[in-house]
């Protein structure tokens, strides 16, 4: 299929990121279809959408006419034949449930376009367990999204064991025409990069509270001070070519034996989910929390990525 072949978007599922999805390329001039099991959960889907589009607008990503007008593009069916028979791409944005999305995916083989190309949005599950699911594989393919979907540009791109080239490249670059950054993923791992990255670096610092060697609080100063500053304009390998890989090998032959290589669940992380300190959600967590005050950490963040990406926009 040809990017310009492509005007009809339709989402199953109306959850977070099924919301971000829509929005999305609505603002990008594509009609959207979403799909949900009930119209209560539409009705819900619309409010998060209007919420995620005045957040937008208040952070200065886009107008309020431009958001007005992306509302109108976007309709909502709970039937999944008529959500989906003149879309030209699919995405799925269900609960992560293998049975859940192999029925979904079934049920696309009975109704989309012969080259529609269906999009999983799973974030645990295999693509290809997923893709068995359907007759034509080849044109199932995975798009990670990192939160908040809207600010953050990254999306990982997975195939399948039979996704075809085209249509990996099909779906770049029409995430790129929405402005989103597609890396594509060679092969299908557990938590694909930025995930991986993430948990490797939330490994190492849990092991350095659990020994008494920092507190949390430090280490999110020295993250924002320091490190998360230079990572915010400049990749790893790019900081470390500038530091020269003699050096970067020196270090690492020295740190490396004293690095966590734990296999399991910090003793920290499991201790605070015992005592039910979950984070903003139940109030406490590193941090005690407000309503307020995790507001204020979002507004926080949100400005941060808003001011990152004007930055960035020469990339």
């Amino acid at each position: 299929m040809k990017l310009e072949d492509i005007k009809t978007i339709a989402v199953i599922g109306a959850g977070l990121i099924g919301q971000a999805t829509a929005v999305e390329f609505a603002l990008g001039g594509y009609e959207v279809r979403m799909n949900s099991r009930s119209e209560e959960s539409l009705q819900r889907g619309l409010q998060g959408i209007r919420s995620i589009l005045d957040t937008m607008v208040g952070l200065g990503i886009t107008t309020t006419g431009d958001a007005n007008l992306a509302v109108t593009r976007i309709g909502t069916d709970d039937t999944m034949k008529s959500t989906v028979e003149d879309a030209q791409v699919i995405f799925e944005a269900v609960y992560e449930d293998l049975e859940l999305k192999q029925r979904i995916f079934r049920d696309l083989d009975r109704y989309r376009r012969h080259d529609a190309l269906m999009v999983s949005g799973t974030s645990t599950l295999r693509l290809s367990d997923i893709a068995s699911a359907t007759t034509s594989p080849e044109l199932v393919v995975l798009a990670n999204y990192s939160n908040p979907t809207y600010l953050v540009p990254l999306v990982e791109v997975l195939r399948n064991d039979k996704t075809s080239d085209e249509t990996v490249n099909t779906l770049c670059a029409l995430l790129t025409r929405i402005g989103k950054k597609p890396v594509v993923i060679q092969k299908d791992v557990p938590g694909f990069v930025a995930n991986r990255l993430q948990v490797a670096l939330l490994r190492e610092a849990l092991h350095l509270i659990e020994q008494g060697i920092v507190t949390a609080q430090d280490i999110d100063l020295i993250m924002r001070s320091s490190i998360g500053r230079r990572w915010a304009v400049a990749g790893i390998f790019e900081v470390f070519d500038i530091a020269g890989h003699d050096l970067t090998l020196s270090a690492s032959s020295y740190l490396m034996p004293y690095l966590d290589n734990s296999t399991e669940p910090s003793p920290v992380l499991r201790d605070k989910v015992a005592r039910g300190e979950l984070g903003i959600k139940t109030g406490k967590g590193f941090y005690d929390w407000t309503p307020e005050t995790a507001d204020a950490l979002r507004q926080r963040i949100a400005h941060a990525l808003v001011e990152i990406e004007k930055w960035s926009q020469g990339d």
